[in-house]
Order: C-alpha cells, then structure tokens, then sequence
C-alpha cells in the first residue's frame, strides 16, 4: 500500500523563489545585449566603410584627392552610425597609399541603475590591401 508522507516541509515554496532568480537574470542579460550589440554593430559598420573608403580613395581617378575622399567618407560613416561627436579620425597619405585611423570611447550601461558600465573602445586603422598595391 501507498502511505501518504507528510514531513516534507523544507521542499515546498521554492519554485517561486527560483523562478524569480532565473528571470531577473534573463532580464538583465537582456538588458546587456539591448545596450551592446547596437554599439558593438555601429562599430563594425565603421570599420567596414572605413576599409570600403580607402579601397575607392586608392581607386578613384579624379580632382578630388584621395585623402579627401577617404576623410569625407568616414566622418559621413561616423554621422550615419550615430558615433560619439568627438571620434578621432585621422586620414593620410603613407607612401603610395592611403590609411584611415579612427577612435573613440563610449559607455555602455550593462547593468541597470548604473550597476555597472561597459567602456567600449573602438580604435581601428583601415588600409587598403589586394590588387591596388600590386
């Protein structure tokens, strides 16, 4: 026969209690992802036109100096990806090509509150490779 068992009282109530955890940790790294993955995406989105504007700058014949190109390119890519206003951007002429650099520092609230925030640094030097050097 089966028996009923009632001493189990410090097994009951708990389900709560650990849902409650597990979901206020979804919540945040939720939140984390919300403020990152943008910035993070904006980022890459830099780095990519940078590499696309000095490859078109070696490539592009013309009164406009490849420099210029290259510089009006990226700040119109700072512009478009919503960057910090004080991103260094830096274009020059080394030998026969031309290399971009570009930086900034921005932060990110991963935790709520101000719990915790991430400085994200971006600093990246673009310069053309492939058929262009040969």
């Amino acid at each position: 026969m089966k028996t009923k068992v009632n001493g189990r009282e410090s097994e009951k109530g708990s389900a709560g209690v650990k849902f409650l955890i597990v979901f206020v940790l979804i919540v945040f790294a939720a939140n984390a992802g919300y403020q990152f993955i943008p910035i993070a995406y904006a980022g890459e989105s830099l780095k990519q036109e940078m590499q696309t504007a000095v490859v078109n700058g070696m490539a592009s014949p013309g009164r406009i100096t490849p420099v210029d190109y290259v510089k009006n390119r990226v700040q119109k890519a700072v512009a478009d990806n919503n960057l910090p206003g004080d991103t260094l951007i830096e274009v020059k002429q080394v030998g026969n090509i031309v290399q971009a650099h570009a930086a900034f520092d921005q932060k990110i609230p991963i935790l709520p509150f101000g719990i915790y925030s991430y400085n994200y640094k971006f600093d990246y030097t673009a310069t053309p490779a492939g058929f262009l050097l040969k």
